[in-house]
């Protein structure tokens, strides 16, 4: 199992303020970062490469759609262009050295049409993933697909229906994105969704009922910790909170508050959490 820690907690991209930590991220017990991948043209590609290389560590990359991209519309030119926006980010993580894209890769968040999804919406996710599949396949990238809660998406709230999309795709690079944030709105119990995940769970991302540290509220920590054993789940436990005041990001993910005395404490009381909790041990976790 490898611990991460997403870079939203200080920026909304991998910027100039974000190698500066990159030493104290390593220290604190981080096996690696999570780093968004919004816009593959302008991901900083070699600076990604030379900030992991210089401390020692890996990466994973979040993403969702811009607006006016959908894996889901009835538009045939947007999805064409939403798949050629996707690809372009597979190869861009493929040369930084990233494996895993995690996110609500099907519309944008917060696109709300006011009515249920529809089956020609769910035929065409299915068709595009499988499209995408072997595009990853080739570039040695999974794709790993998040069910958002209900105020931020109408396509896919629950564990179940991820599930059931995952199955229907039918490929090894397409796979779920675990959220125990969303879950803990979504779900009747999280562990037990979590445990339904077998064979298709692809990324976990960890974070409190209020987006804050990880132990610091009443997600059933327990017992996703045996869920992910049950599933002998090996790869990424990545915090993802969000930081105070970073204008639109933090405006989109509804932080209108402090989730702890400094963004720096959710990392570094996150992550000695974290491991204490899976019984591993890592960095000093010291301030």
């Amino acid at each position: 199992m490898r611990f991460g820690v997403n870079v939203f907690i200080w920026s909304a991209s991998f910027d100039n303020s974000i190698p500066p930590l990159l030493p104290a991220i390593k220290e604190w017990g981080f096996d690696g970062i999570e780093t968004p991948l919004i816009n593959p043209g302008a991901f900083p590609v070699e600076q990604v490469r030379k900030g992991l290389a210089d401390n020692g560590l890996d990466a994973t990359a979040c993403a969702v759609l811009p607006a006016g991209l959908s894996l889901i519309s009835d538009s045939t030119d947007v999805r064409r262009q939403t798949i050629q926006h996707l690809t372009r980010s597979i190869e861009v993580a493929a040369s930084a050295g990233i494996g895993i894209i995690a996110g609500p890769l099907y519309s944008p968040v917060g696109y709300l049409p006011g009515r249920r999804r529809t089956s020609d919406e769910w035929n065409r996710a299915i068709e595009g993933y499988q499209t995408l599949a072997p595009i990853c396949e080739a570039h040695g990238v999974t794709l790993c697909i998040e069910p958002l809660n209900r105020f931020e998406t109408y396509f896919l709230n629950t564990t179940a229906d991820a599930v059931a999309l995952m199955h229907a795709v039918n490929h090894p690079r397409i796979r779920i994105l675990f959220d125990t944030f969303h879950a803990n709105i979504e779900e009747k119990q999280v562990a037990s969704a979590l445990s339904s995940t077998a064979g298709v769970l692809g990324h976990v991302h960890t974070c409190e009922n209020d987006r804050g540290t990880p132990g610091s509220g009443h997600v059933p920590w327990a017992e996703v910790r045996d869920a992910i054993a049950g599933l002998n789940y090996d790869g990424w436990v990545t915090i993802e909170s969000f930081g105070f005041a970073l204008g639109e990001l933090s405006a989109a993910a509804s932080i209108w508050r402090d989730l702890a005395p400094s963004p720096e404490a959710i990392a570094r009381d996150g992550v000695r959490f974290l491991r204490q909790l899976f019984g591993q041990h890592g960095g000093s976790a010291t301030a």
